[in-house]
């Protein structure tokens, strides 16, 4: 049986729900005490209200479909569409008071993302994307042409990629550096046109699943350096489970920045 494509009433309806979140999210900013996770991450009560609602919310709208999550299970589902969720990407902006994270949703189908939604509270931003259909900005199309009259030439960076630059002291980057904060917006960050490229050494599945298809949707080509995404095994843990990936603007850049990306693995 081949997964359907969300209806209109269930597209609306994951806006709603993310909207109840992000306007949480909002009211808790600032005020909020982080935790430490085992894996030396940071977690706040914000991120696990999020999770719960979010789950909770995919759970009524799409019935039987399985929910991977960083916040909670890390499993593959087994169900044949589930949905790939960051509750709040950026919890050590979050956390510090910085204004920019990210909540992505994700819906798995046929080894790949079908639809996404990645919303940034803190800009009133949503962005969407349908496989084969395009990509928007609270309600906008998005089109190639949007990155390529921008003019940018920045590439994003992050925290753990910065040692590619140590790994080359005598070559020249091939950008000027910008460093997020966030996995999944510094991916987009190539697709809105606000950098040429980017380089992410160890993004998790949750971490890139929407950003990837809104890169798709708008042309821009990537390279995955070791594990490729499409490859996921039903029952699988992906809590360790790292994703490496170079994202351009165009072929060229992708082809200069491709030799950086390789020493992310060294």
């Amino acid at each position: 049986m081949v997964a359907e494509a969300l209806t209109s009433q269930q597209l609306n309806a994951v806006h709603q729900l993310l909207d109840r979140v992000a306007e949480r999210q909002l009211q808790d900013f600032g005020h909020i005490v982080s935790d430490i996770k085992p894996d030396g991450t940071l977690i706040t009560t914000c991120d696990r209200w999020s999770d719960q609602a979010i789950f909770e919310g995919l759970q009524a709208i799409a019935p039987g479909e399985g929910v991977l999550s960083e916040e909670g299970s890390k499993s593959v589902p087994s169900s044949q569409a589930y949905w790939v969720v960051d509750p709040l990407d950026g919890t050590t902006n979050f956390a510090a008071g910085i204004p920019y994270w990210a909540i992505s949703v994700a819906r798995w189908v046929d080894g790949a993302p079908s639809e996404v939604f990645l919303d940034v509270p803190s800009l009133r931003q949503r962005i969407v994307a349908i496989r084969g259909k395009g990509a928007w900005r609270n309600g906008k199309r998005l089109t190639p042409e949007t990155r390529t009259t921008s003019g940018s030439a920045c590439i994003s960076l992050c925290s753990r990629a910065i040692r590619v630059l140590q790994q080359r002291p005598d070559r020249r980057f091939p950008g000027k550096i910008r460093l997020l904060g966030v996995a999944s917006l510094n991916l987009l960050s190539v697709a809105m046109g606000q950098t040429v490229g980017a380089l992410e050494a160890t993004p998790k599945i949750w971490d890139m699943a929407a950003a990837w298809l809104v890169l798709s949707e708008l042309g821009c080509p990537l390279i995955w350096l070791d594990r490729q995404p499409s490859d996921l095994v039903v029952g699988e843990d992906l809590a360790s489970a790292d994703f490496p990936v170079v994202v351009a603007s165009n072929d060229d850049m992708l082809e200069r920045l491709h030799e950086w990306g390789q020493a992310l693995l060294q």
